[in-house]
This record gives C-alpha cells, structure tokens and sequence, in this order.
C-alpha cells in the first residue's frame, strides 16, 4: 500500500482525503459549474462517495494518484487532483498517467489548479519518472486549456469519452 505523500505549496496542502472532508467534496461535485465540462452533470452523494475513496484506491493499485487540495491556513478542501488511471479505453491514455484536477467554483481565478499541479507534475517528474502524461479535455473548457498550456501540455489529438469529443494533451518528462 503507498502512503500518500503530503506536498506543500505557497497556498495549499496537497494530502490524503479524510472523512472530514466528504461534505465539502460532496457538495462541490453537487455543483452543475463544477462538473459542468466533467462528466456533465453534478454527481450525486453516492456518485461521489465512490470517487471519493476511489482517491485511496488510485494509490493502493497504482502507486500515483489524486490528492486533495486543502487551502494551508485553514485546511479546507479547495479542490482535487493528480494523476490516475481510470481505464477510459481510451488509446491515447494507455500505459501512462493521466492528469485531472477540479477545484470548488469559490476558489476560479486564482491560479490555485496551476499552483497544485504544478507541484503534482513536479512530483511525478522526480518521483515516478513518467516519461509522458497525459490528460483529457472538454472541447470548449478554456479555463482548463489555460491550465494545461501553463503547464507545458500540448494537445496531441482528440478522442471519445463517454459518448462525446475529448481533446487529448500530453507533456513530457521534465529533465533535471
């Protein structure tokens, strides 16, 4: 079993989800502005109650996966994201990790989802020395096509998901 590692930014914690945080997690995917782009309708509790501790068992199986975004001072959950495997069918996604993050609407525009997946991409550079990620985007989330360019993701393609177009990004490997 892997232990979530705790990273810190300026801002955030990045940490392992604990019961405490469910209502947050659960009230911020209810919100049809969060899973606007994600899925396309908000989750129900149920719905989220199994992603929510799919978040350990990501790290279990994987060795990499998500990790919740909690704002430092007060260690409120801002949002979640990481790396995952979530067995799309997908070709484009087959064999390396694919980079996903969602942070409660309270928090936009202030450059927290680039701030943590930052420190994420960092991480999986030094430590899990994928030599490729990638990550799936709604047409049209320019908001998170913002994010991925920040990043150093490049859109390779596009597929399918779930019956509609995703485009497909992808970033190497940073070199030390």
């Amino acid at each position: 079993m892997t232990t979530i590692p705790v990273i810190e930014t300026e801002r955030l914690r990045l940490r392992a989800p604990v019961m405490g945080d469910f209502e947050a997690y659960a009230q911020m995917w209810a919100d049809e502005r969060v899973t606007a782009f994600i899925g396309g309708k908000p989750r129900t509790r149920n719905e989220s109650w199994a992603r929510f501790i799919g978040m350990h068992g990501l790290w279990a199986l994987c060795g990499y996966g998500y990790w919740l975004f909690a704002d430092r001072q007060t260690d409120a959950l801002v949002g979640v994201g990481g790396l995952a495997n979530f067995e799309r069918g997908l070709p484009y996604l087959e064999g390396m990790p694919e980079a996903g993050w969602a942070v409660a609407p309270d928090v936009w525009g202030q450059g927290l989802v680039t701030e943590a997946m930052q420190a994420v991409l960092q991480w999986s550079d030094q430590v899990l020395h994928a030599p490729v990620v990638r990550c799936i985007i709604d047409p049209g989330h320019l908001a998170s096509e913002h994010v991925a360019a920040k990043l150093g993701f490049i859109r390779i393609g596009q597929g399918e998901h779930a019956e509609h177009p995703v485009n497909v990004y992808a970033r190497p490997r940073a070199m030390d």
